[in-house]
């Protein structure tokens, strides 16, 4: 029997609202994909640990604190950096439109704003998930 997929749910930088968070790590889970909730106030370098330790598929950030262009990007520098560039990073939260295209750029898959539909994101994540 194959694995479930596990995904990291990471809230970088210094935002601390997690209700999204905590709505898309349930909905993943309900899901029947296994969740790792890291918990408020990571850095990029808690949170790409943490995806390694945990052999995590997919590491998906949210953030509303304005702080995206800086430390998305940074977490895919790492993951890349530390040999697992292969973990779908996606993001969440108030992201203008403007940064998406630069965000894919620098390596995440895809960015989900606010009304995005959990099923949009588990519809994603399966379809875009290299194993």
């Amino acid at each position: 029997m194959d694995r479930k997929i596990r995904v990291l749910v990471a809230k970088p930088g210094l935002d601390g609202h997690d209700r999204g968070a905590k709505v898309i790590a349930r909905a993943l889970r309900d899901d029947g994909m296994e969740v790792i909730y890291t918990g408020l106030r990571q850095t990029p370098e808690q949170i790409v640990s943490a995806a390694i330790q945990e052999d995590a598929d997919v590491v998906a950030l949210s953030i509303l604190s304005g702080a995206h262009n800086h430390l998305f990007p940074r977490v895919t520098e790492l993951l890349a950096a530390k040999g697992s560039g292969d973990v779908l990073v996606i993001g969440g939260g108030v992201i203008p439109e403007e940064d998406i295209d630069f965000l894919k750029s620098k390596g995440v898959a895809a960015i989900f704003g606010p009304g995005t539909t959990t099923r949009t994101t588990i519809d994603f994540i399966r379809s875009n998930l290299k194993r």
